[in-house]
Order: C-alpha cells, then structure tokens, then sequence
C-alpha cells in the first residue's frame, strides 16, 4: 500500500520524519511524500531521499492508499483521493458538529488522531498530550518574550531581583510542562486544576497547588476537566482574582472537551492585575479562558499583555513533528499487517478514531 505525505497548509509541521517513514516501511507500505514537506521542519528533501519517494502533490492525492496530514486537507485533496482510501488527520470533530457529516460526501474512511481514547494502551499514540507538552512548555517562553522582568532571583552588586511569580490554570499535560519549565527558569509557581488527581503531580513538580473544595467529580471524564456548578465557579473566580492580583505571568490551559472553555480570567481580574504582567491563553481557539483574547494575537489590556495562541506547538516544528510522527508510527503498527490496512473493529483505538467510512 502507498501511504502519502502532504506539505501542510498554513503549518510548519510535517506528519511523518525521516525516521517514522523508514518505520512505516518496515510495515510494509511504501511512502511518498510531496515535495519540501518537511522543509519548515527543517527537514529537507535529502533526508527521505532512502526512505521514501519525492512525489507531485496531485499524484499523491490521487494514487495513495492512505494520507495523513495534521490539518485536515479540504476539498481539494478529499475530492481528488480515490474511492476507498483513507484519510488520517486532527478532525475534532468535538468542535464542529458539521465535520462527520461532511466527510460522509467523500468516498474515503476518515480516521481522526484526536478521538483515540485517552487509555493506558492508547498513549503512545496520544497526539493531543504530544502536542499539549510542547504548548506548555513554550507558553514560559512566549510569556517571557513579553515579559519586562527577570524569571529567576538575581543577586547582583546592583541589588537583588524578586523571582517572578507564575499562575498556571489547568494541570493537565500543558500546564504541569509550564509548571515544570517555569520552575526550571527560576520562578515562583503556583498551580489550580479541578481535578483531585492534579494535586500531587502539581506538588511532585515544586509547584504549590490551590486548592478550592467542591469540584465535581471528574474520575469517568478520561482525563479532561468537566463543567463545573455556578457556586464552584464563583469561589474559583474569588480566588484566581487573588492570586492573579500577584502574578507576573499567568498561563491558562482549561478546556472542556466539546464545549467552550471556561472563562478563568475576567475583565474585573485584570483590571487587578500588575502593569507588565502577561497572560497566554492556550484555550483561545475555543473561546478562551481570559477576557479580550484573541486566537493568534498579542492584545494589551490596561498594561496587561495577552496572548492568545492554541498552536503553540507549531511554533517548536521539529520537535512536534518527530511526536506526532512517533504517535502515527505507533497508531498505524495496530493497523497495517504485513503491508495491507487491516482493521479490526473490535479493538477501541480503532473503533473509537474511525469518524467516517465509505
């Protein structure tokens, strides 16, 4: 079979490194991959050259079994794929009601990365925790950009700096790697998630955890944060307000799965909030998590900075190509047998990711 690799649209990433392809082949499928799809990746043409095929855009879509990409290709390419291939990509279709039905008009199966369960066994394919790694980690250093201060404590002959202080909202994999590099970097962190399992990781990483009772339970949510009552809501405010007034930066990954995400930092927080403070907000995609963000922009607010960037990841291409190359190569071993698609619909990463079938 003939797994194809597209040059992204409007992403820097590619799909599959020189590595996985050479994986991939191992499977027993041949791969073409369009011509510098990995350039931006910094992966040239040369580095497939012993692993795969350099091939025309149009020939690819055209002749290949499988493609796999990390933004979902529109019309042009799920039109132009032959009857029965299959499409592998990031659909979340959690967030568009409208993109499983129209999948439905293309004669193609339509596996989505982003809909593997979220257990033990399906990890290793987890591309939304890959991704998330590498967003909170680089929230630190986009916040540092805009940052007018030091991170760490200074001791110099011309007096001693106060480490910054940090507020991460959301504990899950984004938030304890911000947790862990703004330690790394010096600073004073502290940390709040609903949910109960969050506290001991948070702690494991130096980082004190606030704590607000009353959460609801969240042990059957696999792993997301889930919606939360009105009168937890507004102590959690009363509190965040709190922290927020001392914060240098404040980094939020709070998103429910589905749904809009909850707003953590409103207008009253930061009117309380330090001139030259920043704020990045991973959950701007999907309504955000702060008040006046915006996806993709640097707004100032009353000498507040924040940024609104849910595709943090893209800004660190090499590194989120090789984890989400890995996650593919791990994805497809349970799939391809001995060079043909075998899909045993009995097995829940497959079962659960297919969206749509010819």
């Amino acid at each position: 079979m003939i797994v194809g690799i597209l040059k992204e649209q409007n992403d820097p990433r590619v799909a599959l490194v020189p590595i996985g392809a050479k994986k991939i082949s191992g499977l027993g499928a041949e791969i073409w991959i369009e011509s510098g799809a990995g350039d931006q990746s910094y992966l040239s043409d040369a580095s497939y050259q012993d692993v795969a095929t350099i091939k025309p855009r149009n020939e690819i879509i055209s002749t290949a079994d499988m493609i796999i990409s990390i933004k979902p290709g529109g019309d042009e390419v799920l039109s132009a794929m032959k009857s029965g291939a299959t499409v592998i990509s990031m659909f979340a279709p959690y967030n568009d009601d409208t993109v499983v039905e129209n999948l439905k008009k293309y004669p193609v199966n339509a596996f989505s990365m982003d809909m593997i369960p979220r257990t033990t066994l399906a990890q290793s394919m987890d591309v939304l925790s890959s991704m998330a790694s590498v967003a909170g980690y680089k929230s630190v250093l986009k916040a540092l950009e805009h940052l007018p201060r030091y991170m760490p404590m200074m001791i110099t002959a011309a007096g001693s700096i106060k480490p910054s202080k940090v507020l991460v909202l959301g504990a899950g994999v984004a938030g304890l790697q911000a947790i862990a590099t703004a330690r790394r970097l010096g600073a004073m962190v502290e940390a709040f998630d609903t949910r109960a399992a969050a506290k001991e990781e948070v702690k494991s990483l130096g980082a004190k955890f606030v704590e607000i009772e009353g959460a609801a339970d969240d042990t059957a949510a696999g792993g997301y944060a889930v919606e939360q009552s009105e009168a937890f809501l507004k102590k959690q405010r009363a509190l965040v307000q709190e922290r927020a007034a001392q914060a240098d930066i404040i980094i939020t990954t709070a998103q429910v799965r589905g749904r809009k995400a909850p707003l953590l930092v409103p207008q009253e927080t930061l009117d309380k909030m330090k001139p030259g403070s920043v704020v990045v907000d991973l959950a701007a995609s999907s309504g955000g998590n702060c008040a006046n963000s915006k996806q993709g922009e640097v707004v100032e607010y009353n000498g507040v900075k924040i940024i609104g960037d849910s595709d943090l990841a893209a800004g660190m291409p090499q590194d989120s190509s090789t984890l989400f190359s890995n996650n593919v190569c791990n994805y497809l071993a349970i799939m391809i047998k001995e060079g043909k698609l075998d899909l045993d619909m009995d097995n829940q990463i497959i079962r659960e990711s297919l969206i749509s079938s010819k």
